[in-house]
């Protein structure tokens, strides 16, 4: 009634071997799916693989800002964001706002 060690590895080949066949032949009839449905609606790879970073990044990351602030002495700019330049530190930013 027990199987013995080695019957069982043979039996996990065996499936494992069944699993990777069935796998392939249903991989095969998805891919003639997808491309079906790609010729018969005229889709391109920008239509279903769009680029961009999707809902992961900011649709403002990576856009300049206005400057908010100028130190009248050197005429440097800051935007208010981040670090406060020393120029500003500790002052009014009213006085230094453009």
């Amino acid at each position: 009634m027990t199987d013995s060690y080695k019957d069982l590895l043979k039996q996990r080949e065996d499936l494992e071997k069944r699993i990777n066949d069935a796998r392939r032949q249903e991989l095969s009839a998805a891919v003639a799916q997808v491309r079906s449905l790609v010729a018969e609606y005229g889709l391109t790879a920008q239509d279903v693989f769009p680029t961009g970073r999707g809902s992961r990044s900011s649709t403002t990351s990576g856009v300049k800002v206005a400057p908010k602030y100028r130190n009248p002495e050197t005429n440097e700019t800051w935007t208010g964001r981040g670090k406060a330049p020393k120029w500003i530190q500790g002052q009014d930013r009213e006085k230094f706002a453009i």
